[in-house]
């Protein structure tokens, strides 16, 4: 029918298919409870995957069971990272199937980036126990699931994903809601491990329904500049570890490659003796990395200056010059002010204010930092400086990458102490 017979409506009636025989609940059924302290514990022995940034943000490597989504911008490379996950656990654990499902590829492509990711030699050939299949049909998949033995499942994408069982298209909050559910309840049932695809907004979300996020037990992102190589695999739940820690990655020629010592990379093409650059110990989790602020001060062209931050928080740096202005009365009325974090990493925590306040005013003076110096510290307004958590753990991989000279609030506990110190007496700023 076109048309409604009750409000009159043209075109707004939904199709739904319901059961024949509704389901009752029966008042018979007896519920049985238990004494939490007499529940068995099951130690589930975790599986490695092979990379040890992605174990090291999992908490250990992949519980058996669990069900883990992995979100991030399209063309970021999460296909990528997963194929080559699946091959590791494929390598490792010989005998057993390991399934990857896609939805939004044929296998003919998903074997070019195989070759391209694992290599073609002898020693490097795909493994036989590594299964893949293209389709869309969640409830197929459901049955293949349920049917067979599998080590691991990867389903690439859940948005991809329908049932006949529901009206809607792949994507719709129903279809989603609906895929997730079967799939993660075979997961459980069956004590498999099952890595779900989702895709994001433009606002930088999880497409679909929240529920989403609280059936699964981990959710990650992997994140990164769209024209850098650098890869940041993080945590915002983990039901079986901290969401402190992070995964670096590369993006290179064959596929994803985990960065072990990323301080290195960040650092690799430094220019020592530079006006305007410094190096701070950040924490990225609970993983201290050195990055280089670098910071570019120029006389505006126009009547407004400009301020741009790339990698640090654009109101935080807003708040820094304000700072130097009137606590250090250093002139930046009337400069352009360009700060940027070297390698496409992203900083948003207050420890490296007092990086970013020095490289502003080395920039400034054109008067360079020492190569061998790091700072860190919160800035306040009053221009006093701060203690940051963990001041030890930045300190010991700095001292591992050959810094001599650390500057904290112990050592400055101003800002305009910290300026002298590192560039001198600035009397021609005031």
């Amino acid at each position: 029918m076109g048309k409604c017979p009750e409000c009159q409506t043209w075109g707004s009636l939904v199709e739904t298919i319901s059961s024949s025989q509704p389901k009752t609940v029966s008042s018979q059924q007896i519920l049985e409870i238990e004494r939490l302290a007499e529940v068995k514990a099951v130690d589930s022995q975790r599986v490695q995957t092979g990379f040890e940034e992605f174990d090291r943000v999992l908490g250990g490597g992949i519980v058996g069971g669990s069900v883990i989504l992995l979100a991030g911008d399209p063309g970021i490379g999460k296909s990528t990272l997963l194929l080559k996950l699946a091959e590791n656990i494929a390598h490792h654990q010989v005998g057993k199937k390991v399934l990857y499902v896609s939805g939004e590829e044929s296998a003919y492509q998903i074997k070019i980036r195989a070759n391209r990711v694992l290599g073609t030699g002898a020693k490097t050939k795909i493994p036989e126990n590594l299964y893949v299949i293209c389709q869309t049909d969640v409830d197929a998949i459901a049955k293949l699931f349920l049917e067979n033995d599998f080590s691991l499942v990867i389903v690439d994408s859940v948005q991809t994903m329908v049932s006949d069982e529901l009206s809607g298209s792949s994507g719709s909050v129903g279809q989603v809601k609906y895929a997730t559910q079967i799939l993660h309840k075979i997961a459980k049932g069956k004590n498999i491990p099952l890595f779900l695809v989702g895709h994001v907004t433009k606002e930088g979300a999880i497409a679909g329904p929240r529920v989403v996020e609280h059936l699964v037990d981990v959710v990650l992102y992997l994140e990164g500049e769209e024209f850098s190589r650098l890869r940041l695999l993080r945590a915002i739940k983990n039901r079986f570890g901290t969401i402190m820690e992070v995964g670096i990655f590369e993006m290179a020629e064959a596929g994803m490659v985990e960065v072990p010592n990323p301080s290195e990379l960040f650092l690799s093409q430094r220019r020592k003796n530079t006006p305007g650059s410094i190096v701070v110990p950040t924490l990225q989790g609970r993983r201290p990395i050195l990055a280089e602020i670098q910071a570019l001060v120029t006389p505006t062209a126009f009547g407004m200056p400009r301020r741009v931050a790339t990698g640090v928080d654009y109101n935080r740096l807003l708040m820094i010059i304000a700072v130097l202005s009137k606590r250090v009365n250093l002139p930046l009325g009337n400069s352009d002010i360009y700060i940027n974090i070297a390698g496409g990493l992203k900083i948003f925590e207050p420890a490296c204010d007092l990086g970013i306040a020095l490289a502003i005013a080395s920039s400034s003076k054109f008067l360079p930092i020492s190569d061998r110096l790091t700072a860190v510290g919160e800035v306040g307004l009053l221009g006093e400086v701060r203690e940051v958590v963990e001041s030890k753990r930045r300190i010991a991989e700095a001292k591992k990458l050959g810094f001599k000279t650390f500057l904290t609030a112990k050592e400055a506990p101003t800002l305009e102490q910290a300026v002298r110190i590192v560039m001198g007496k600035i009397s021609d700023a005031r």
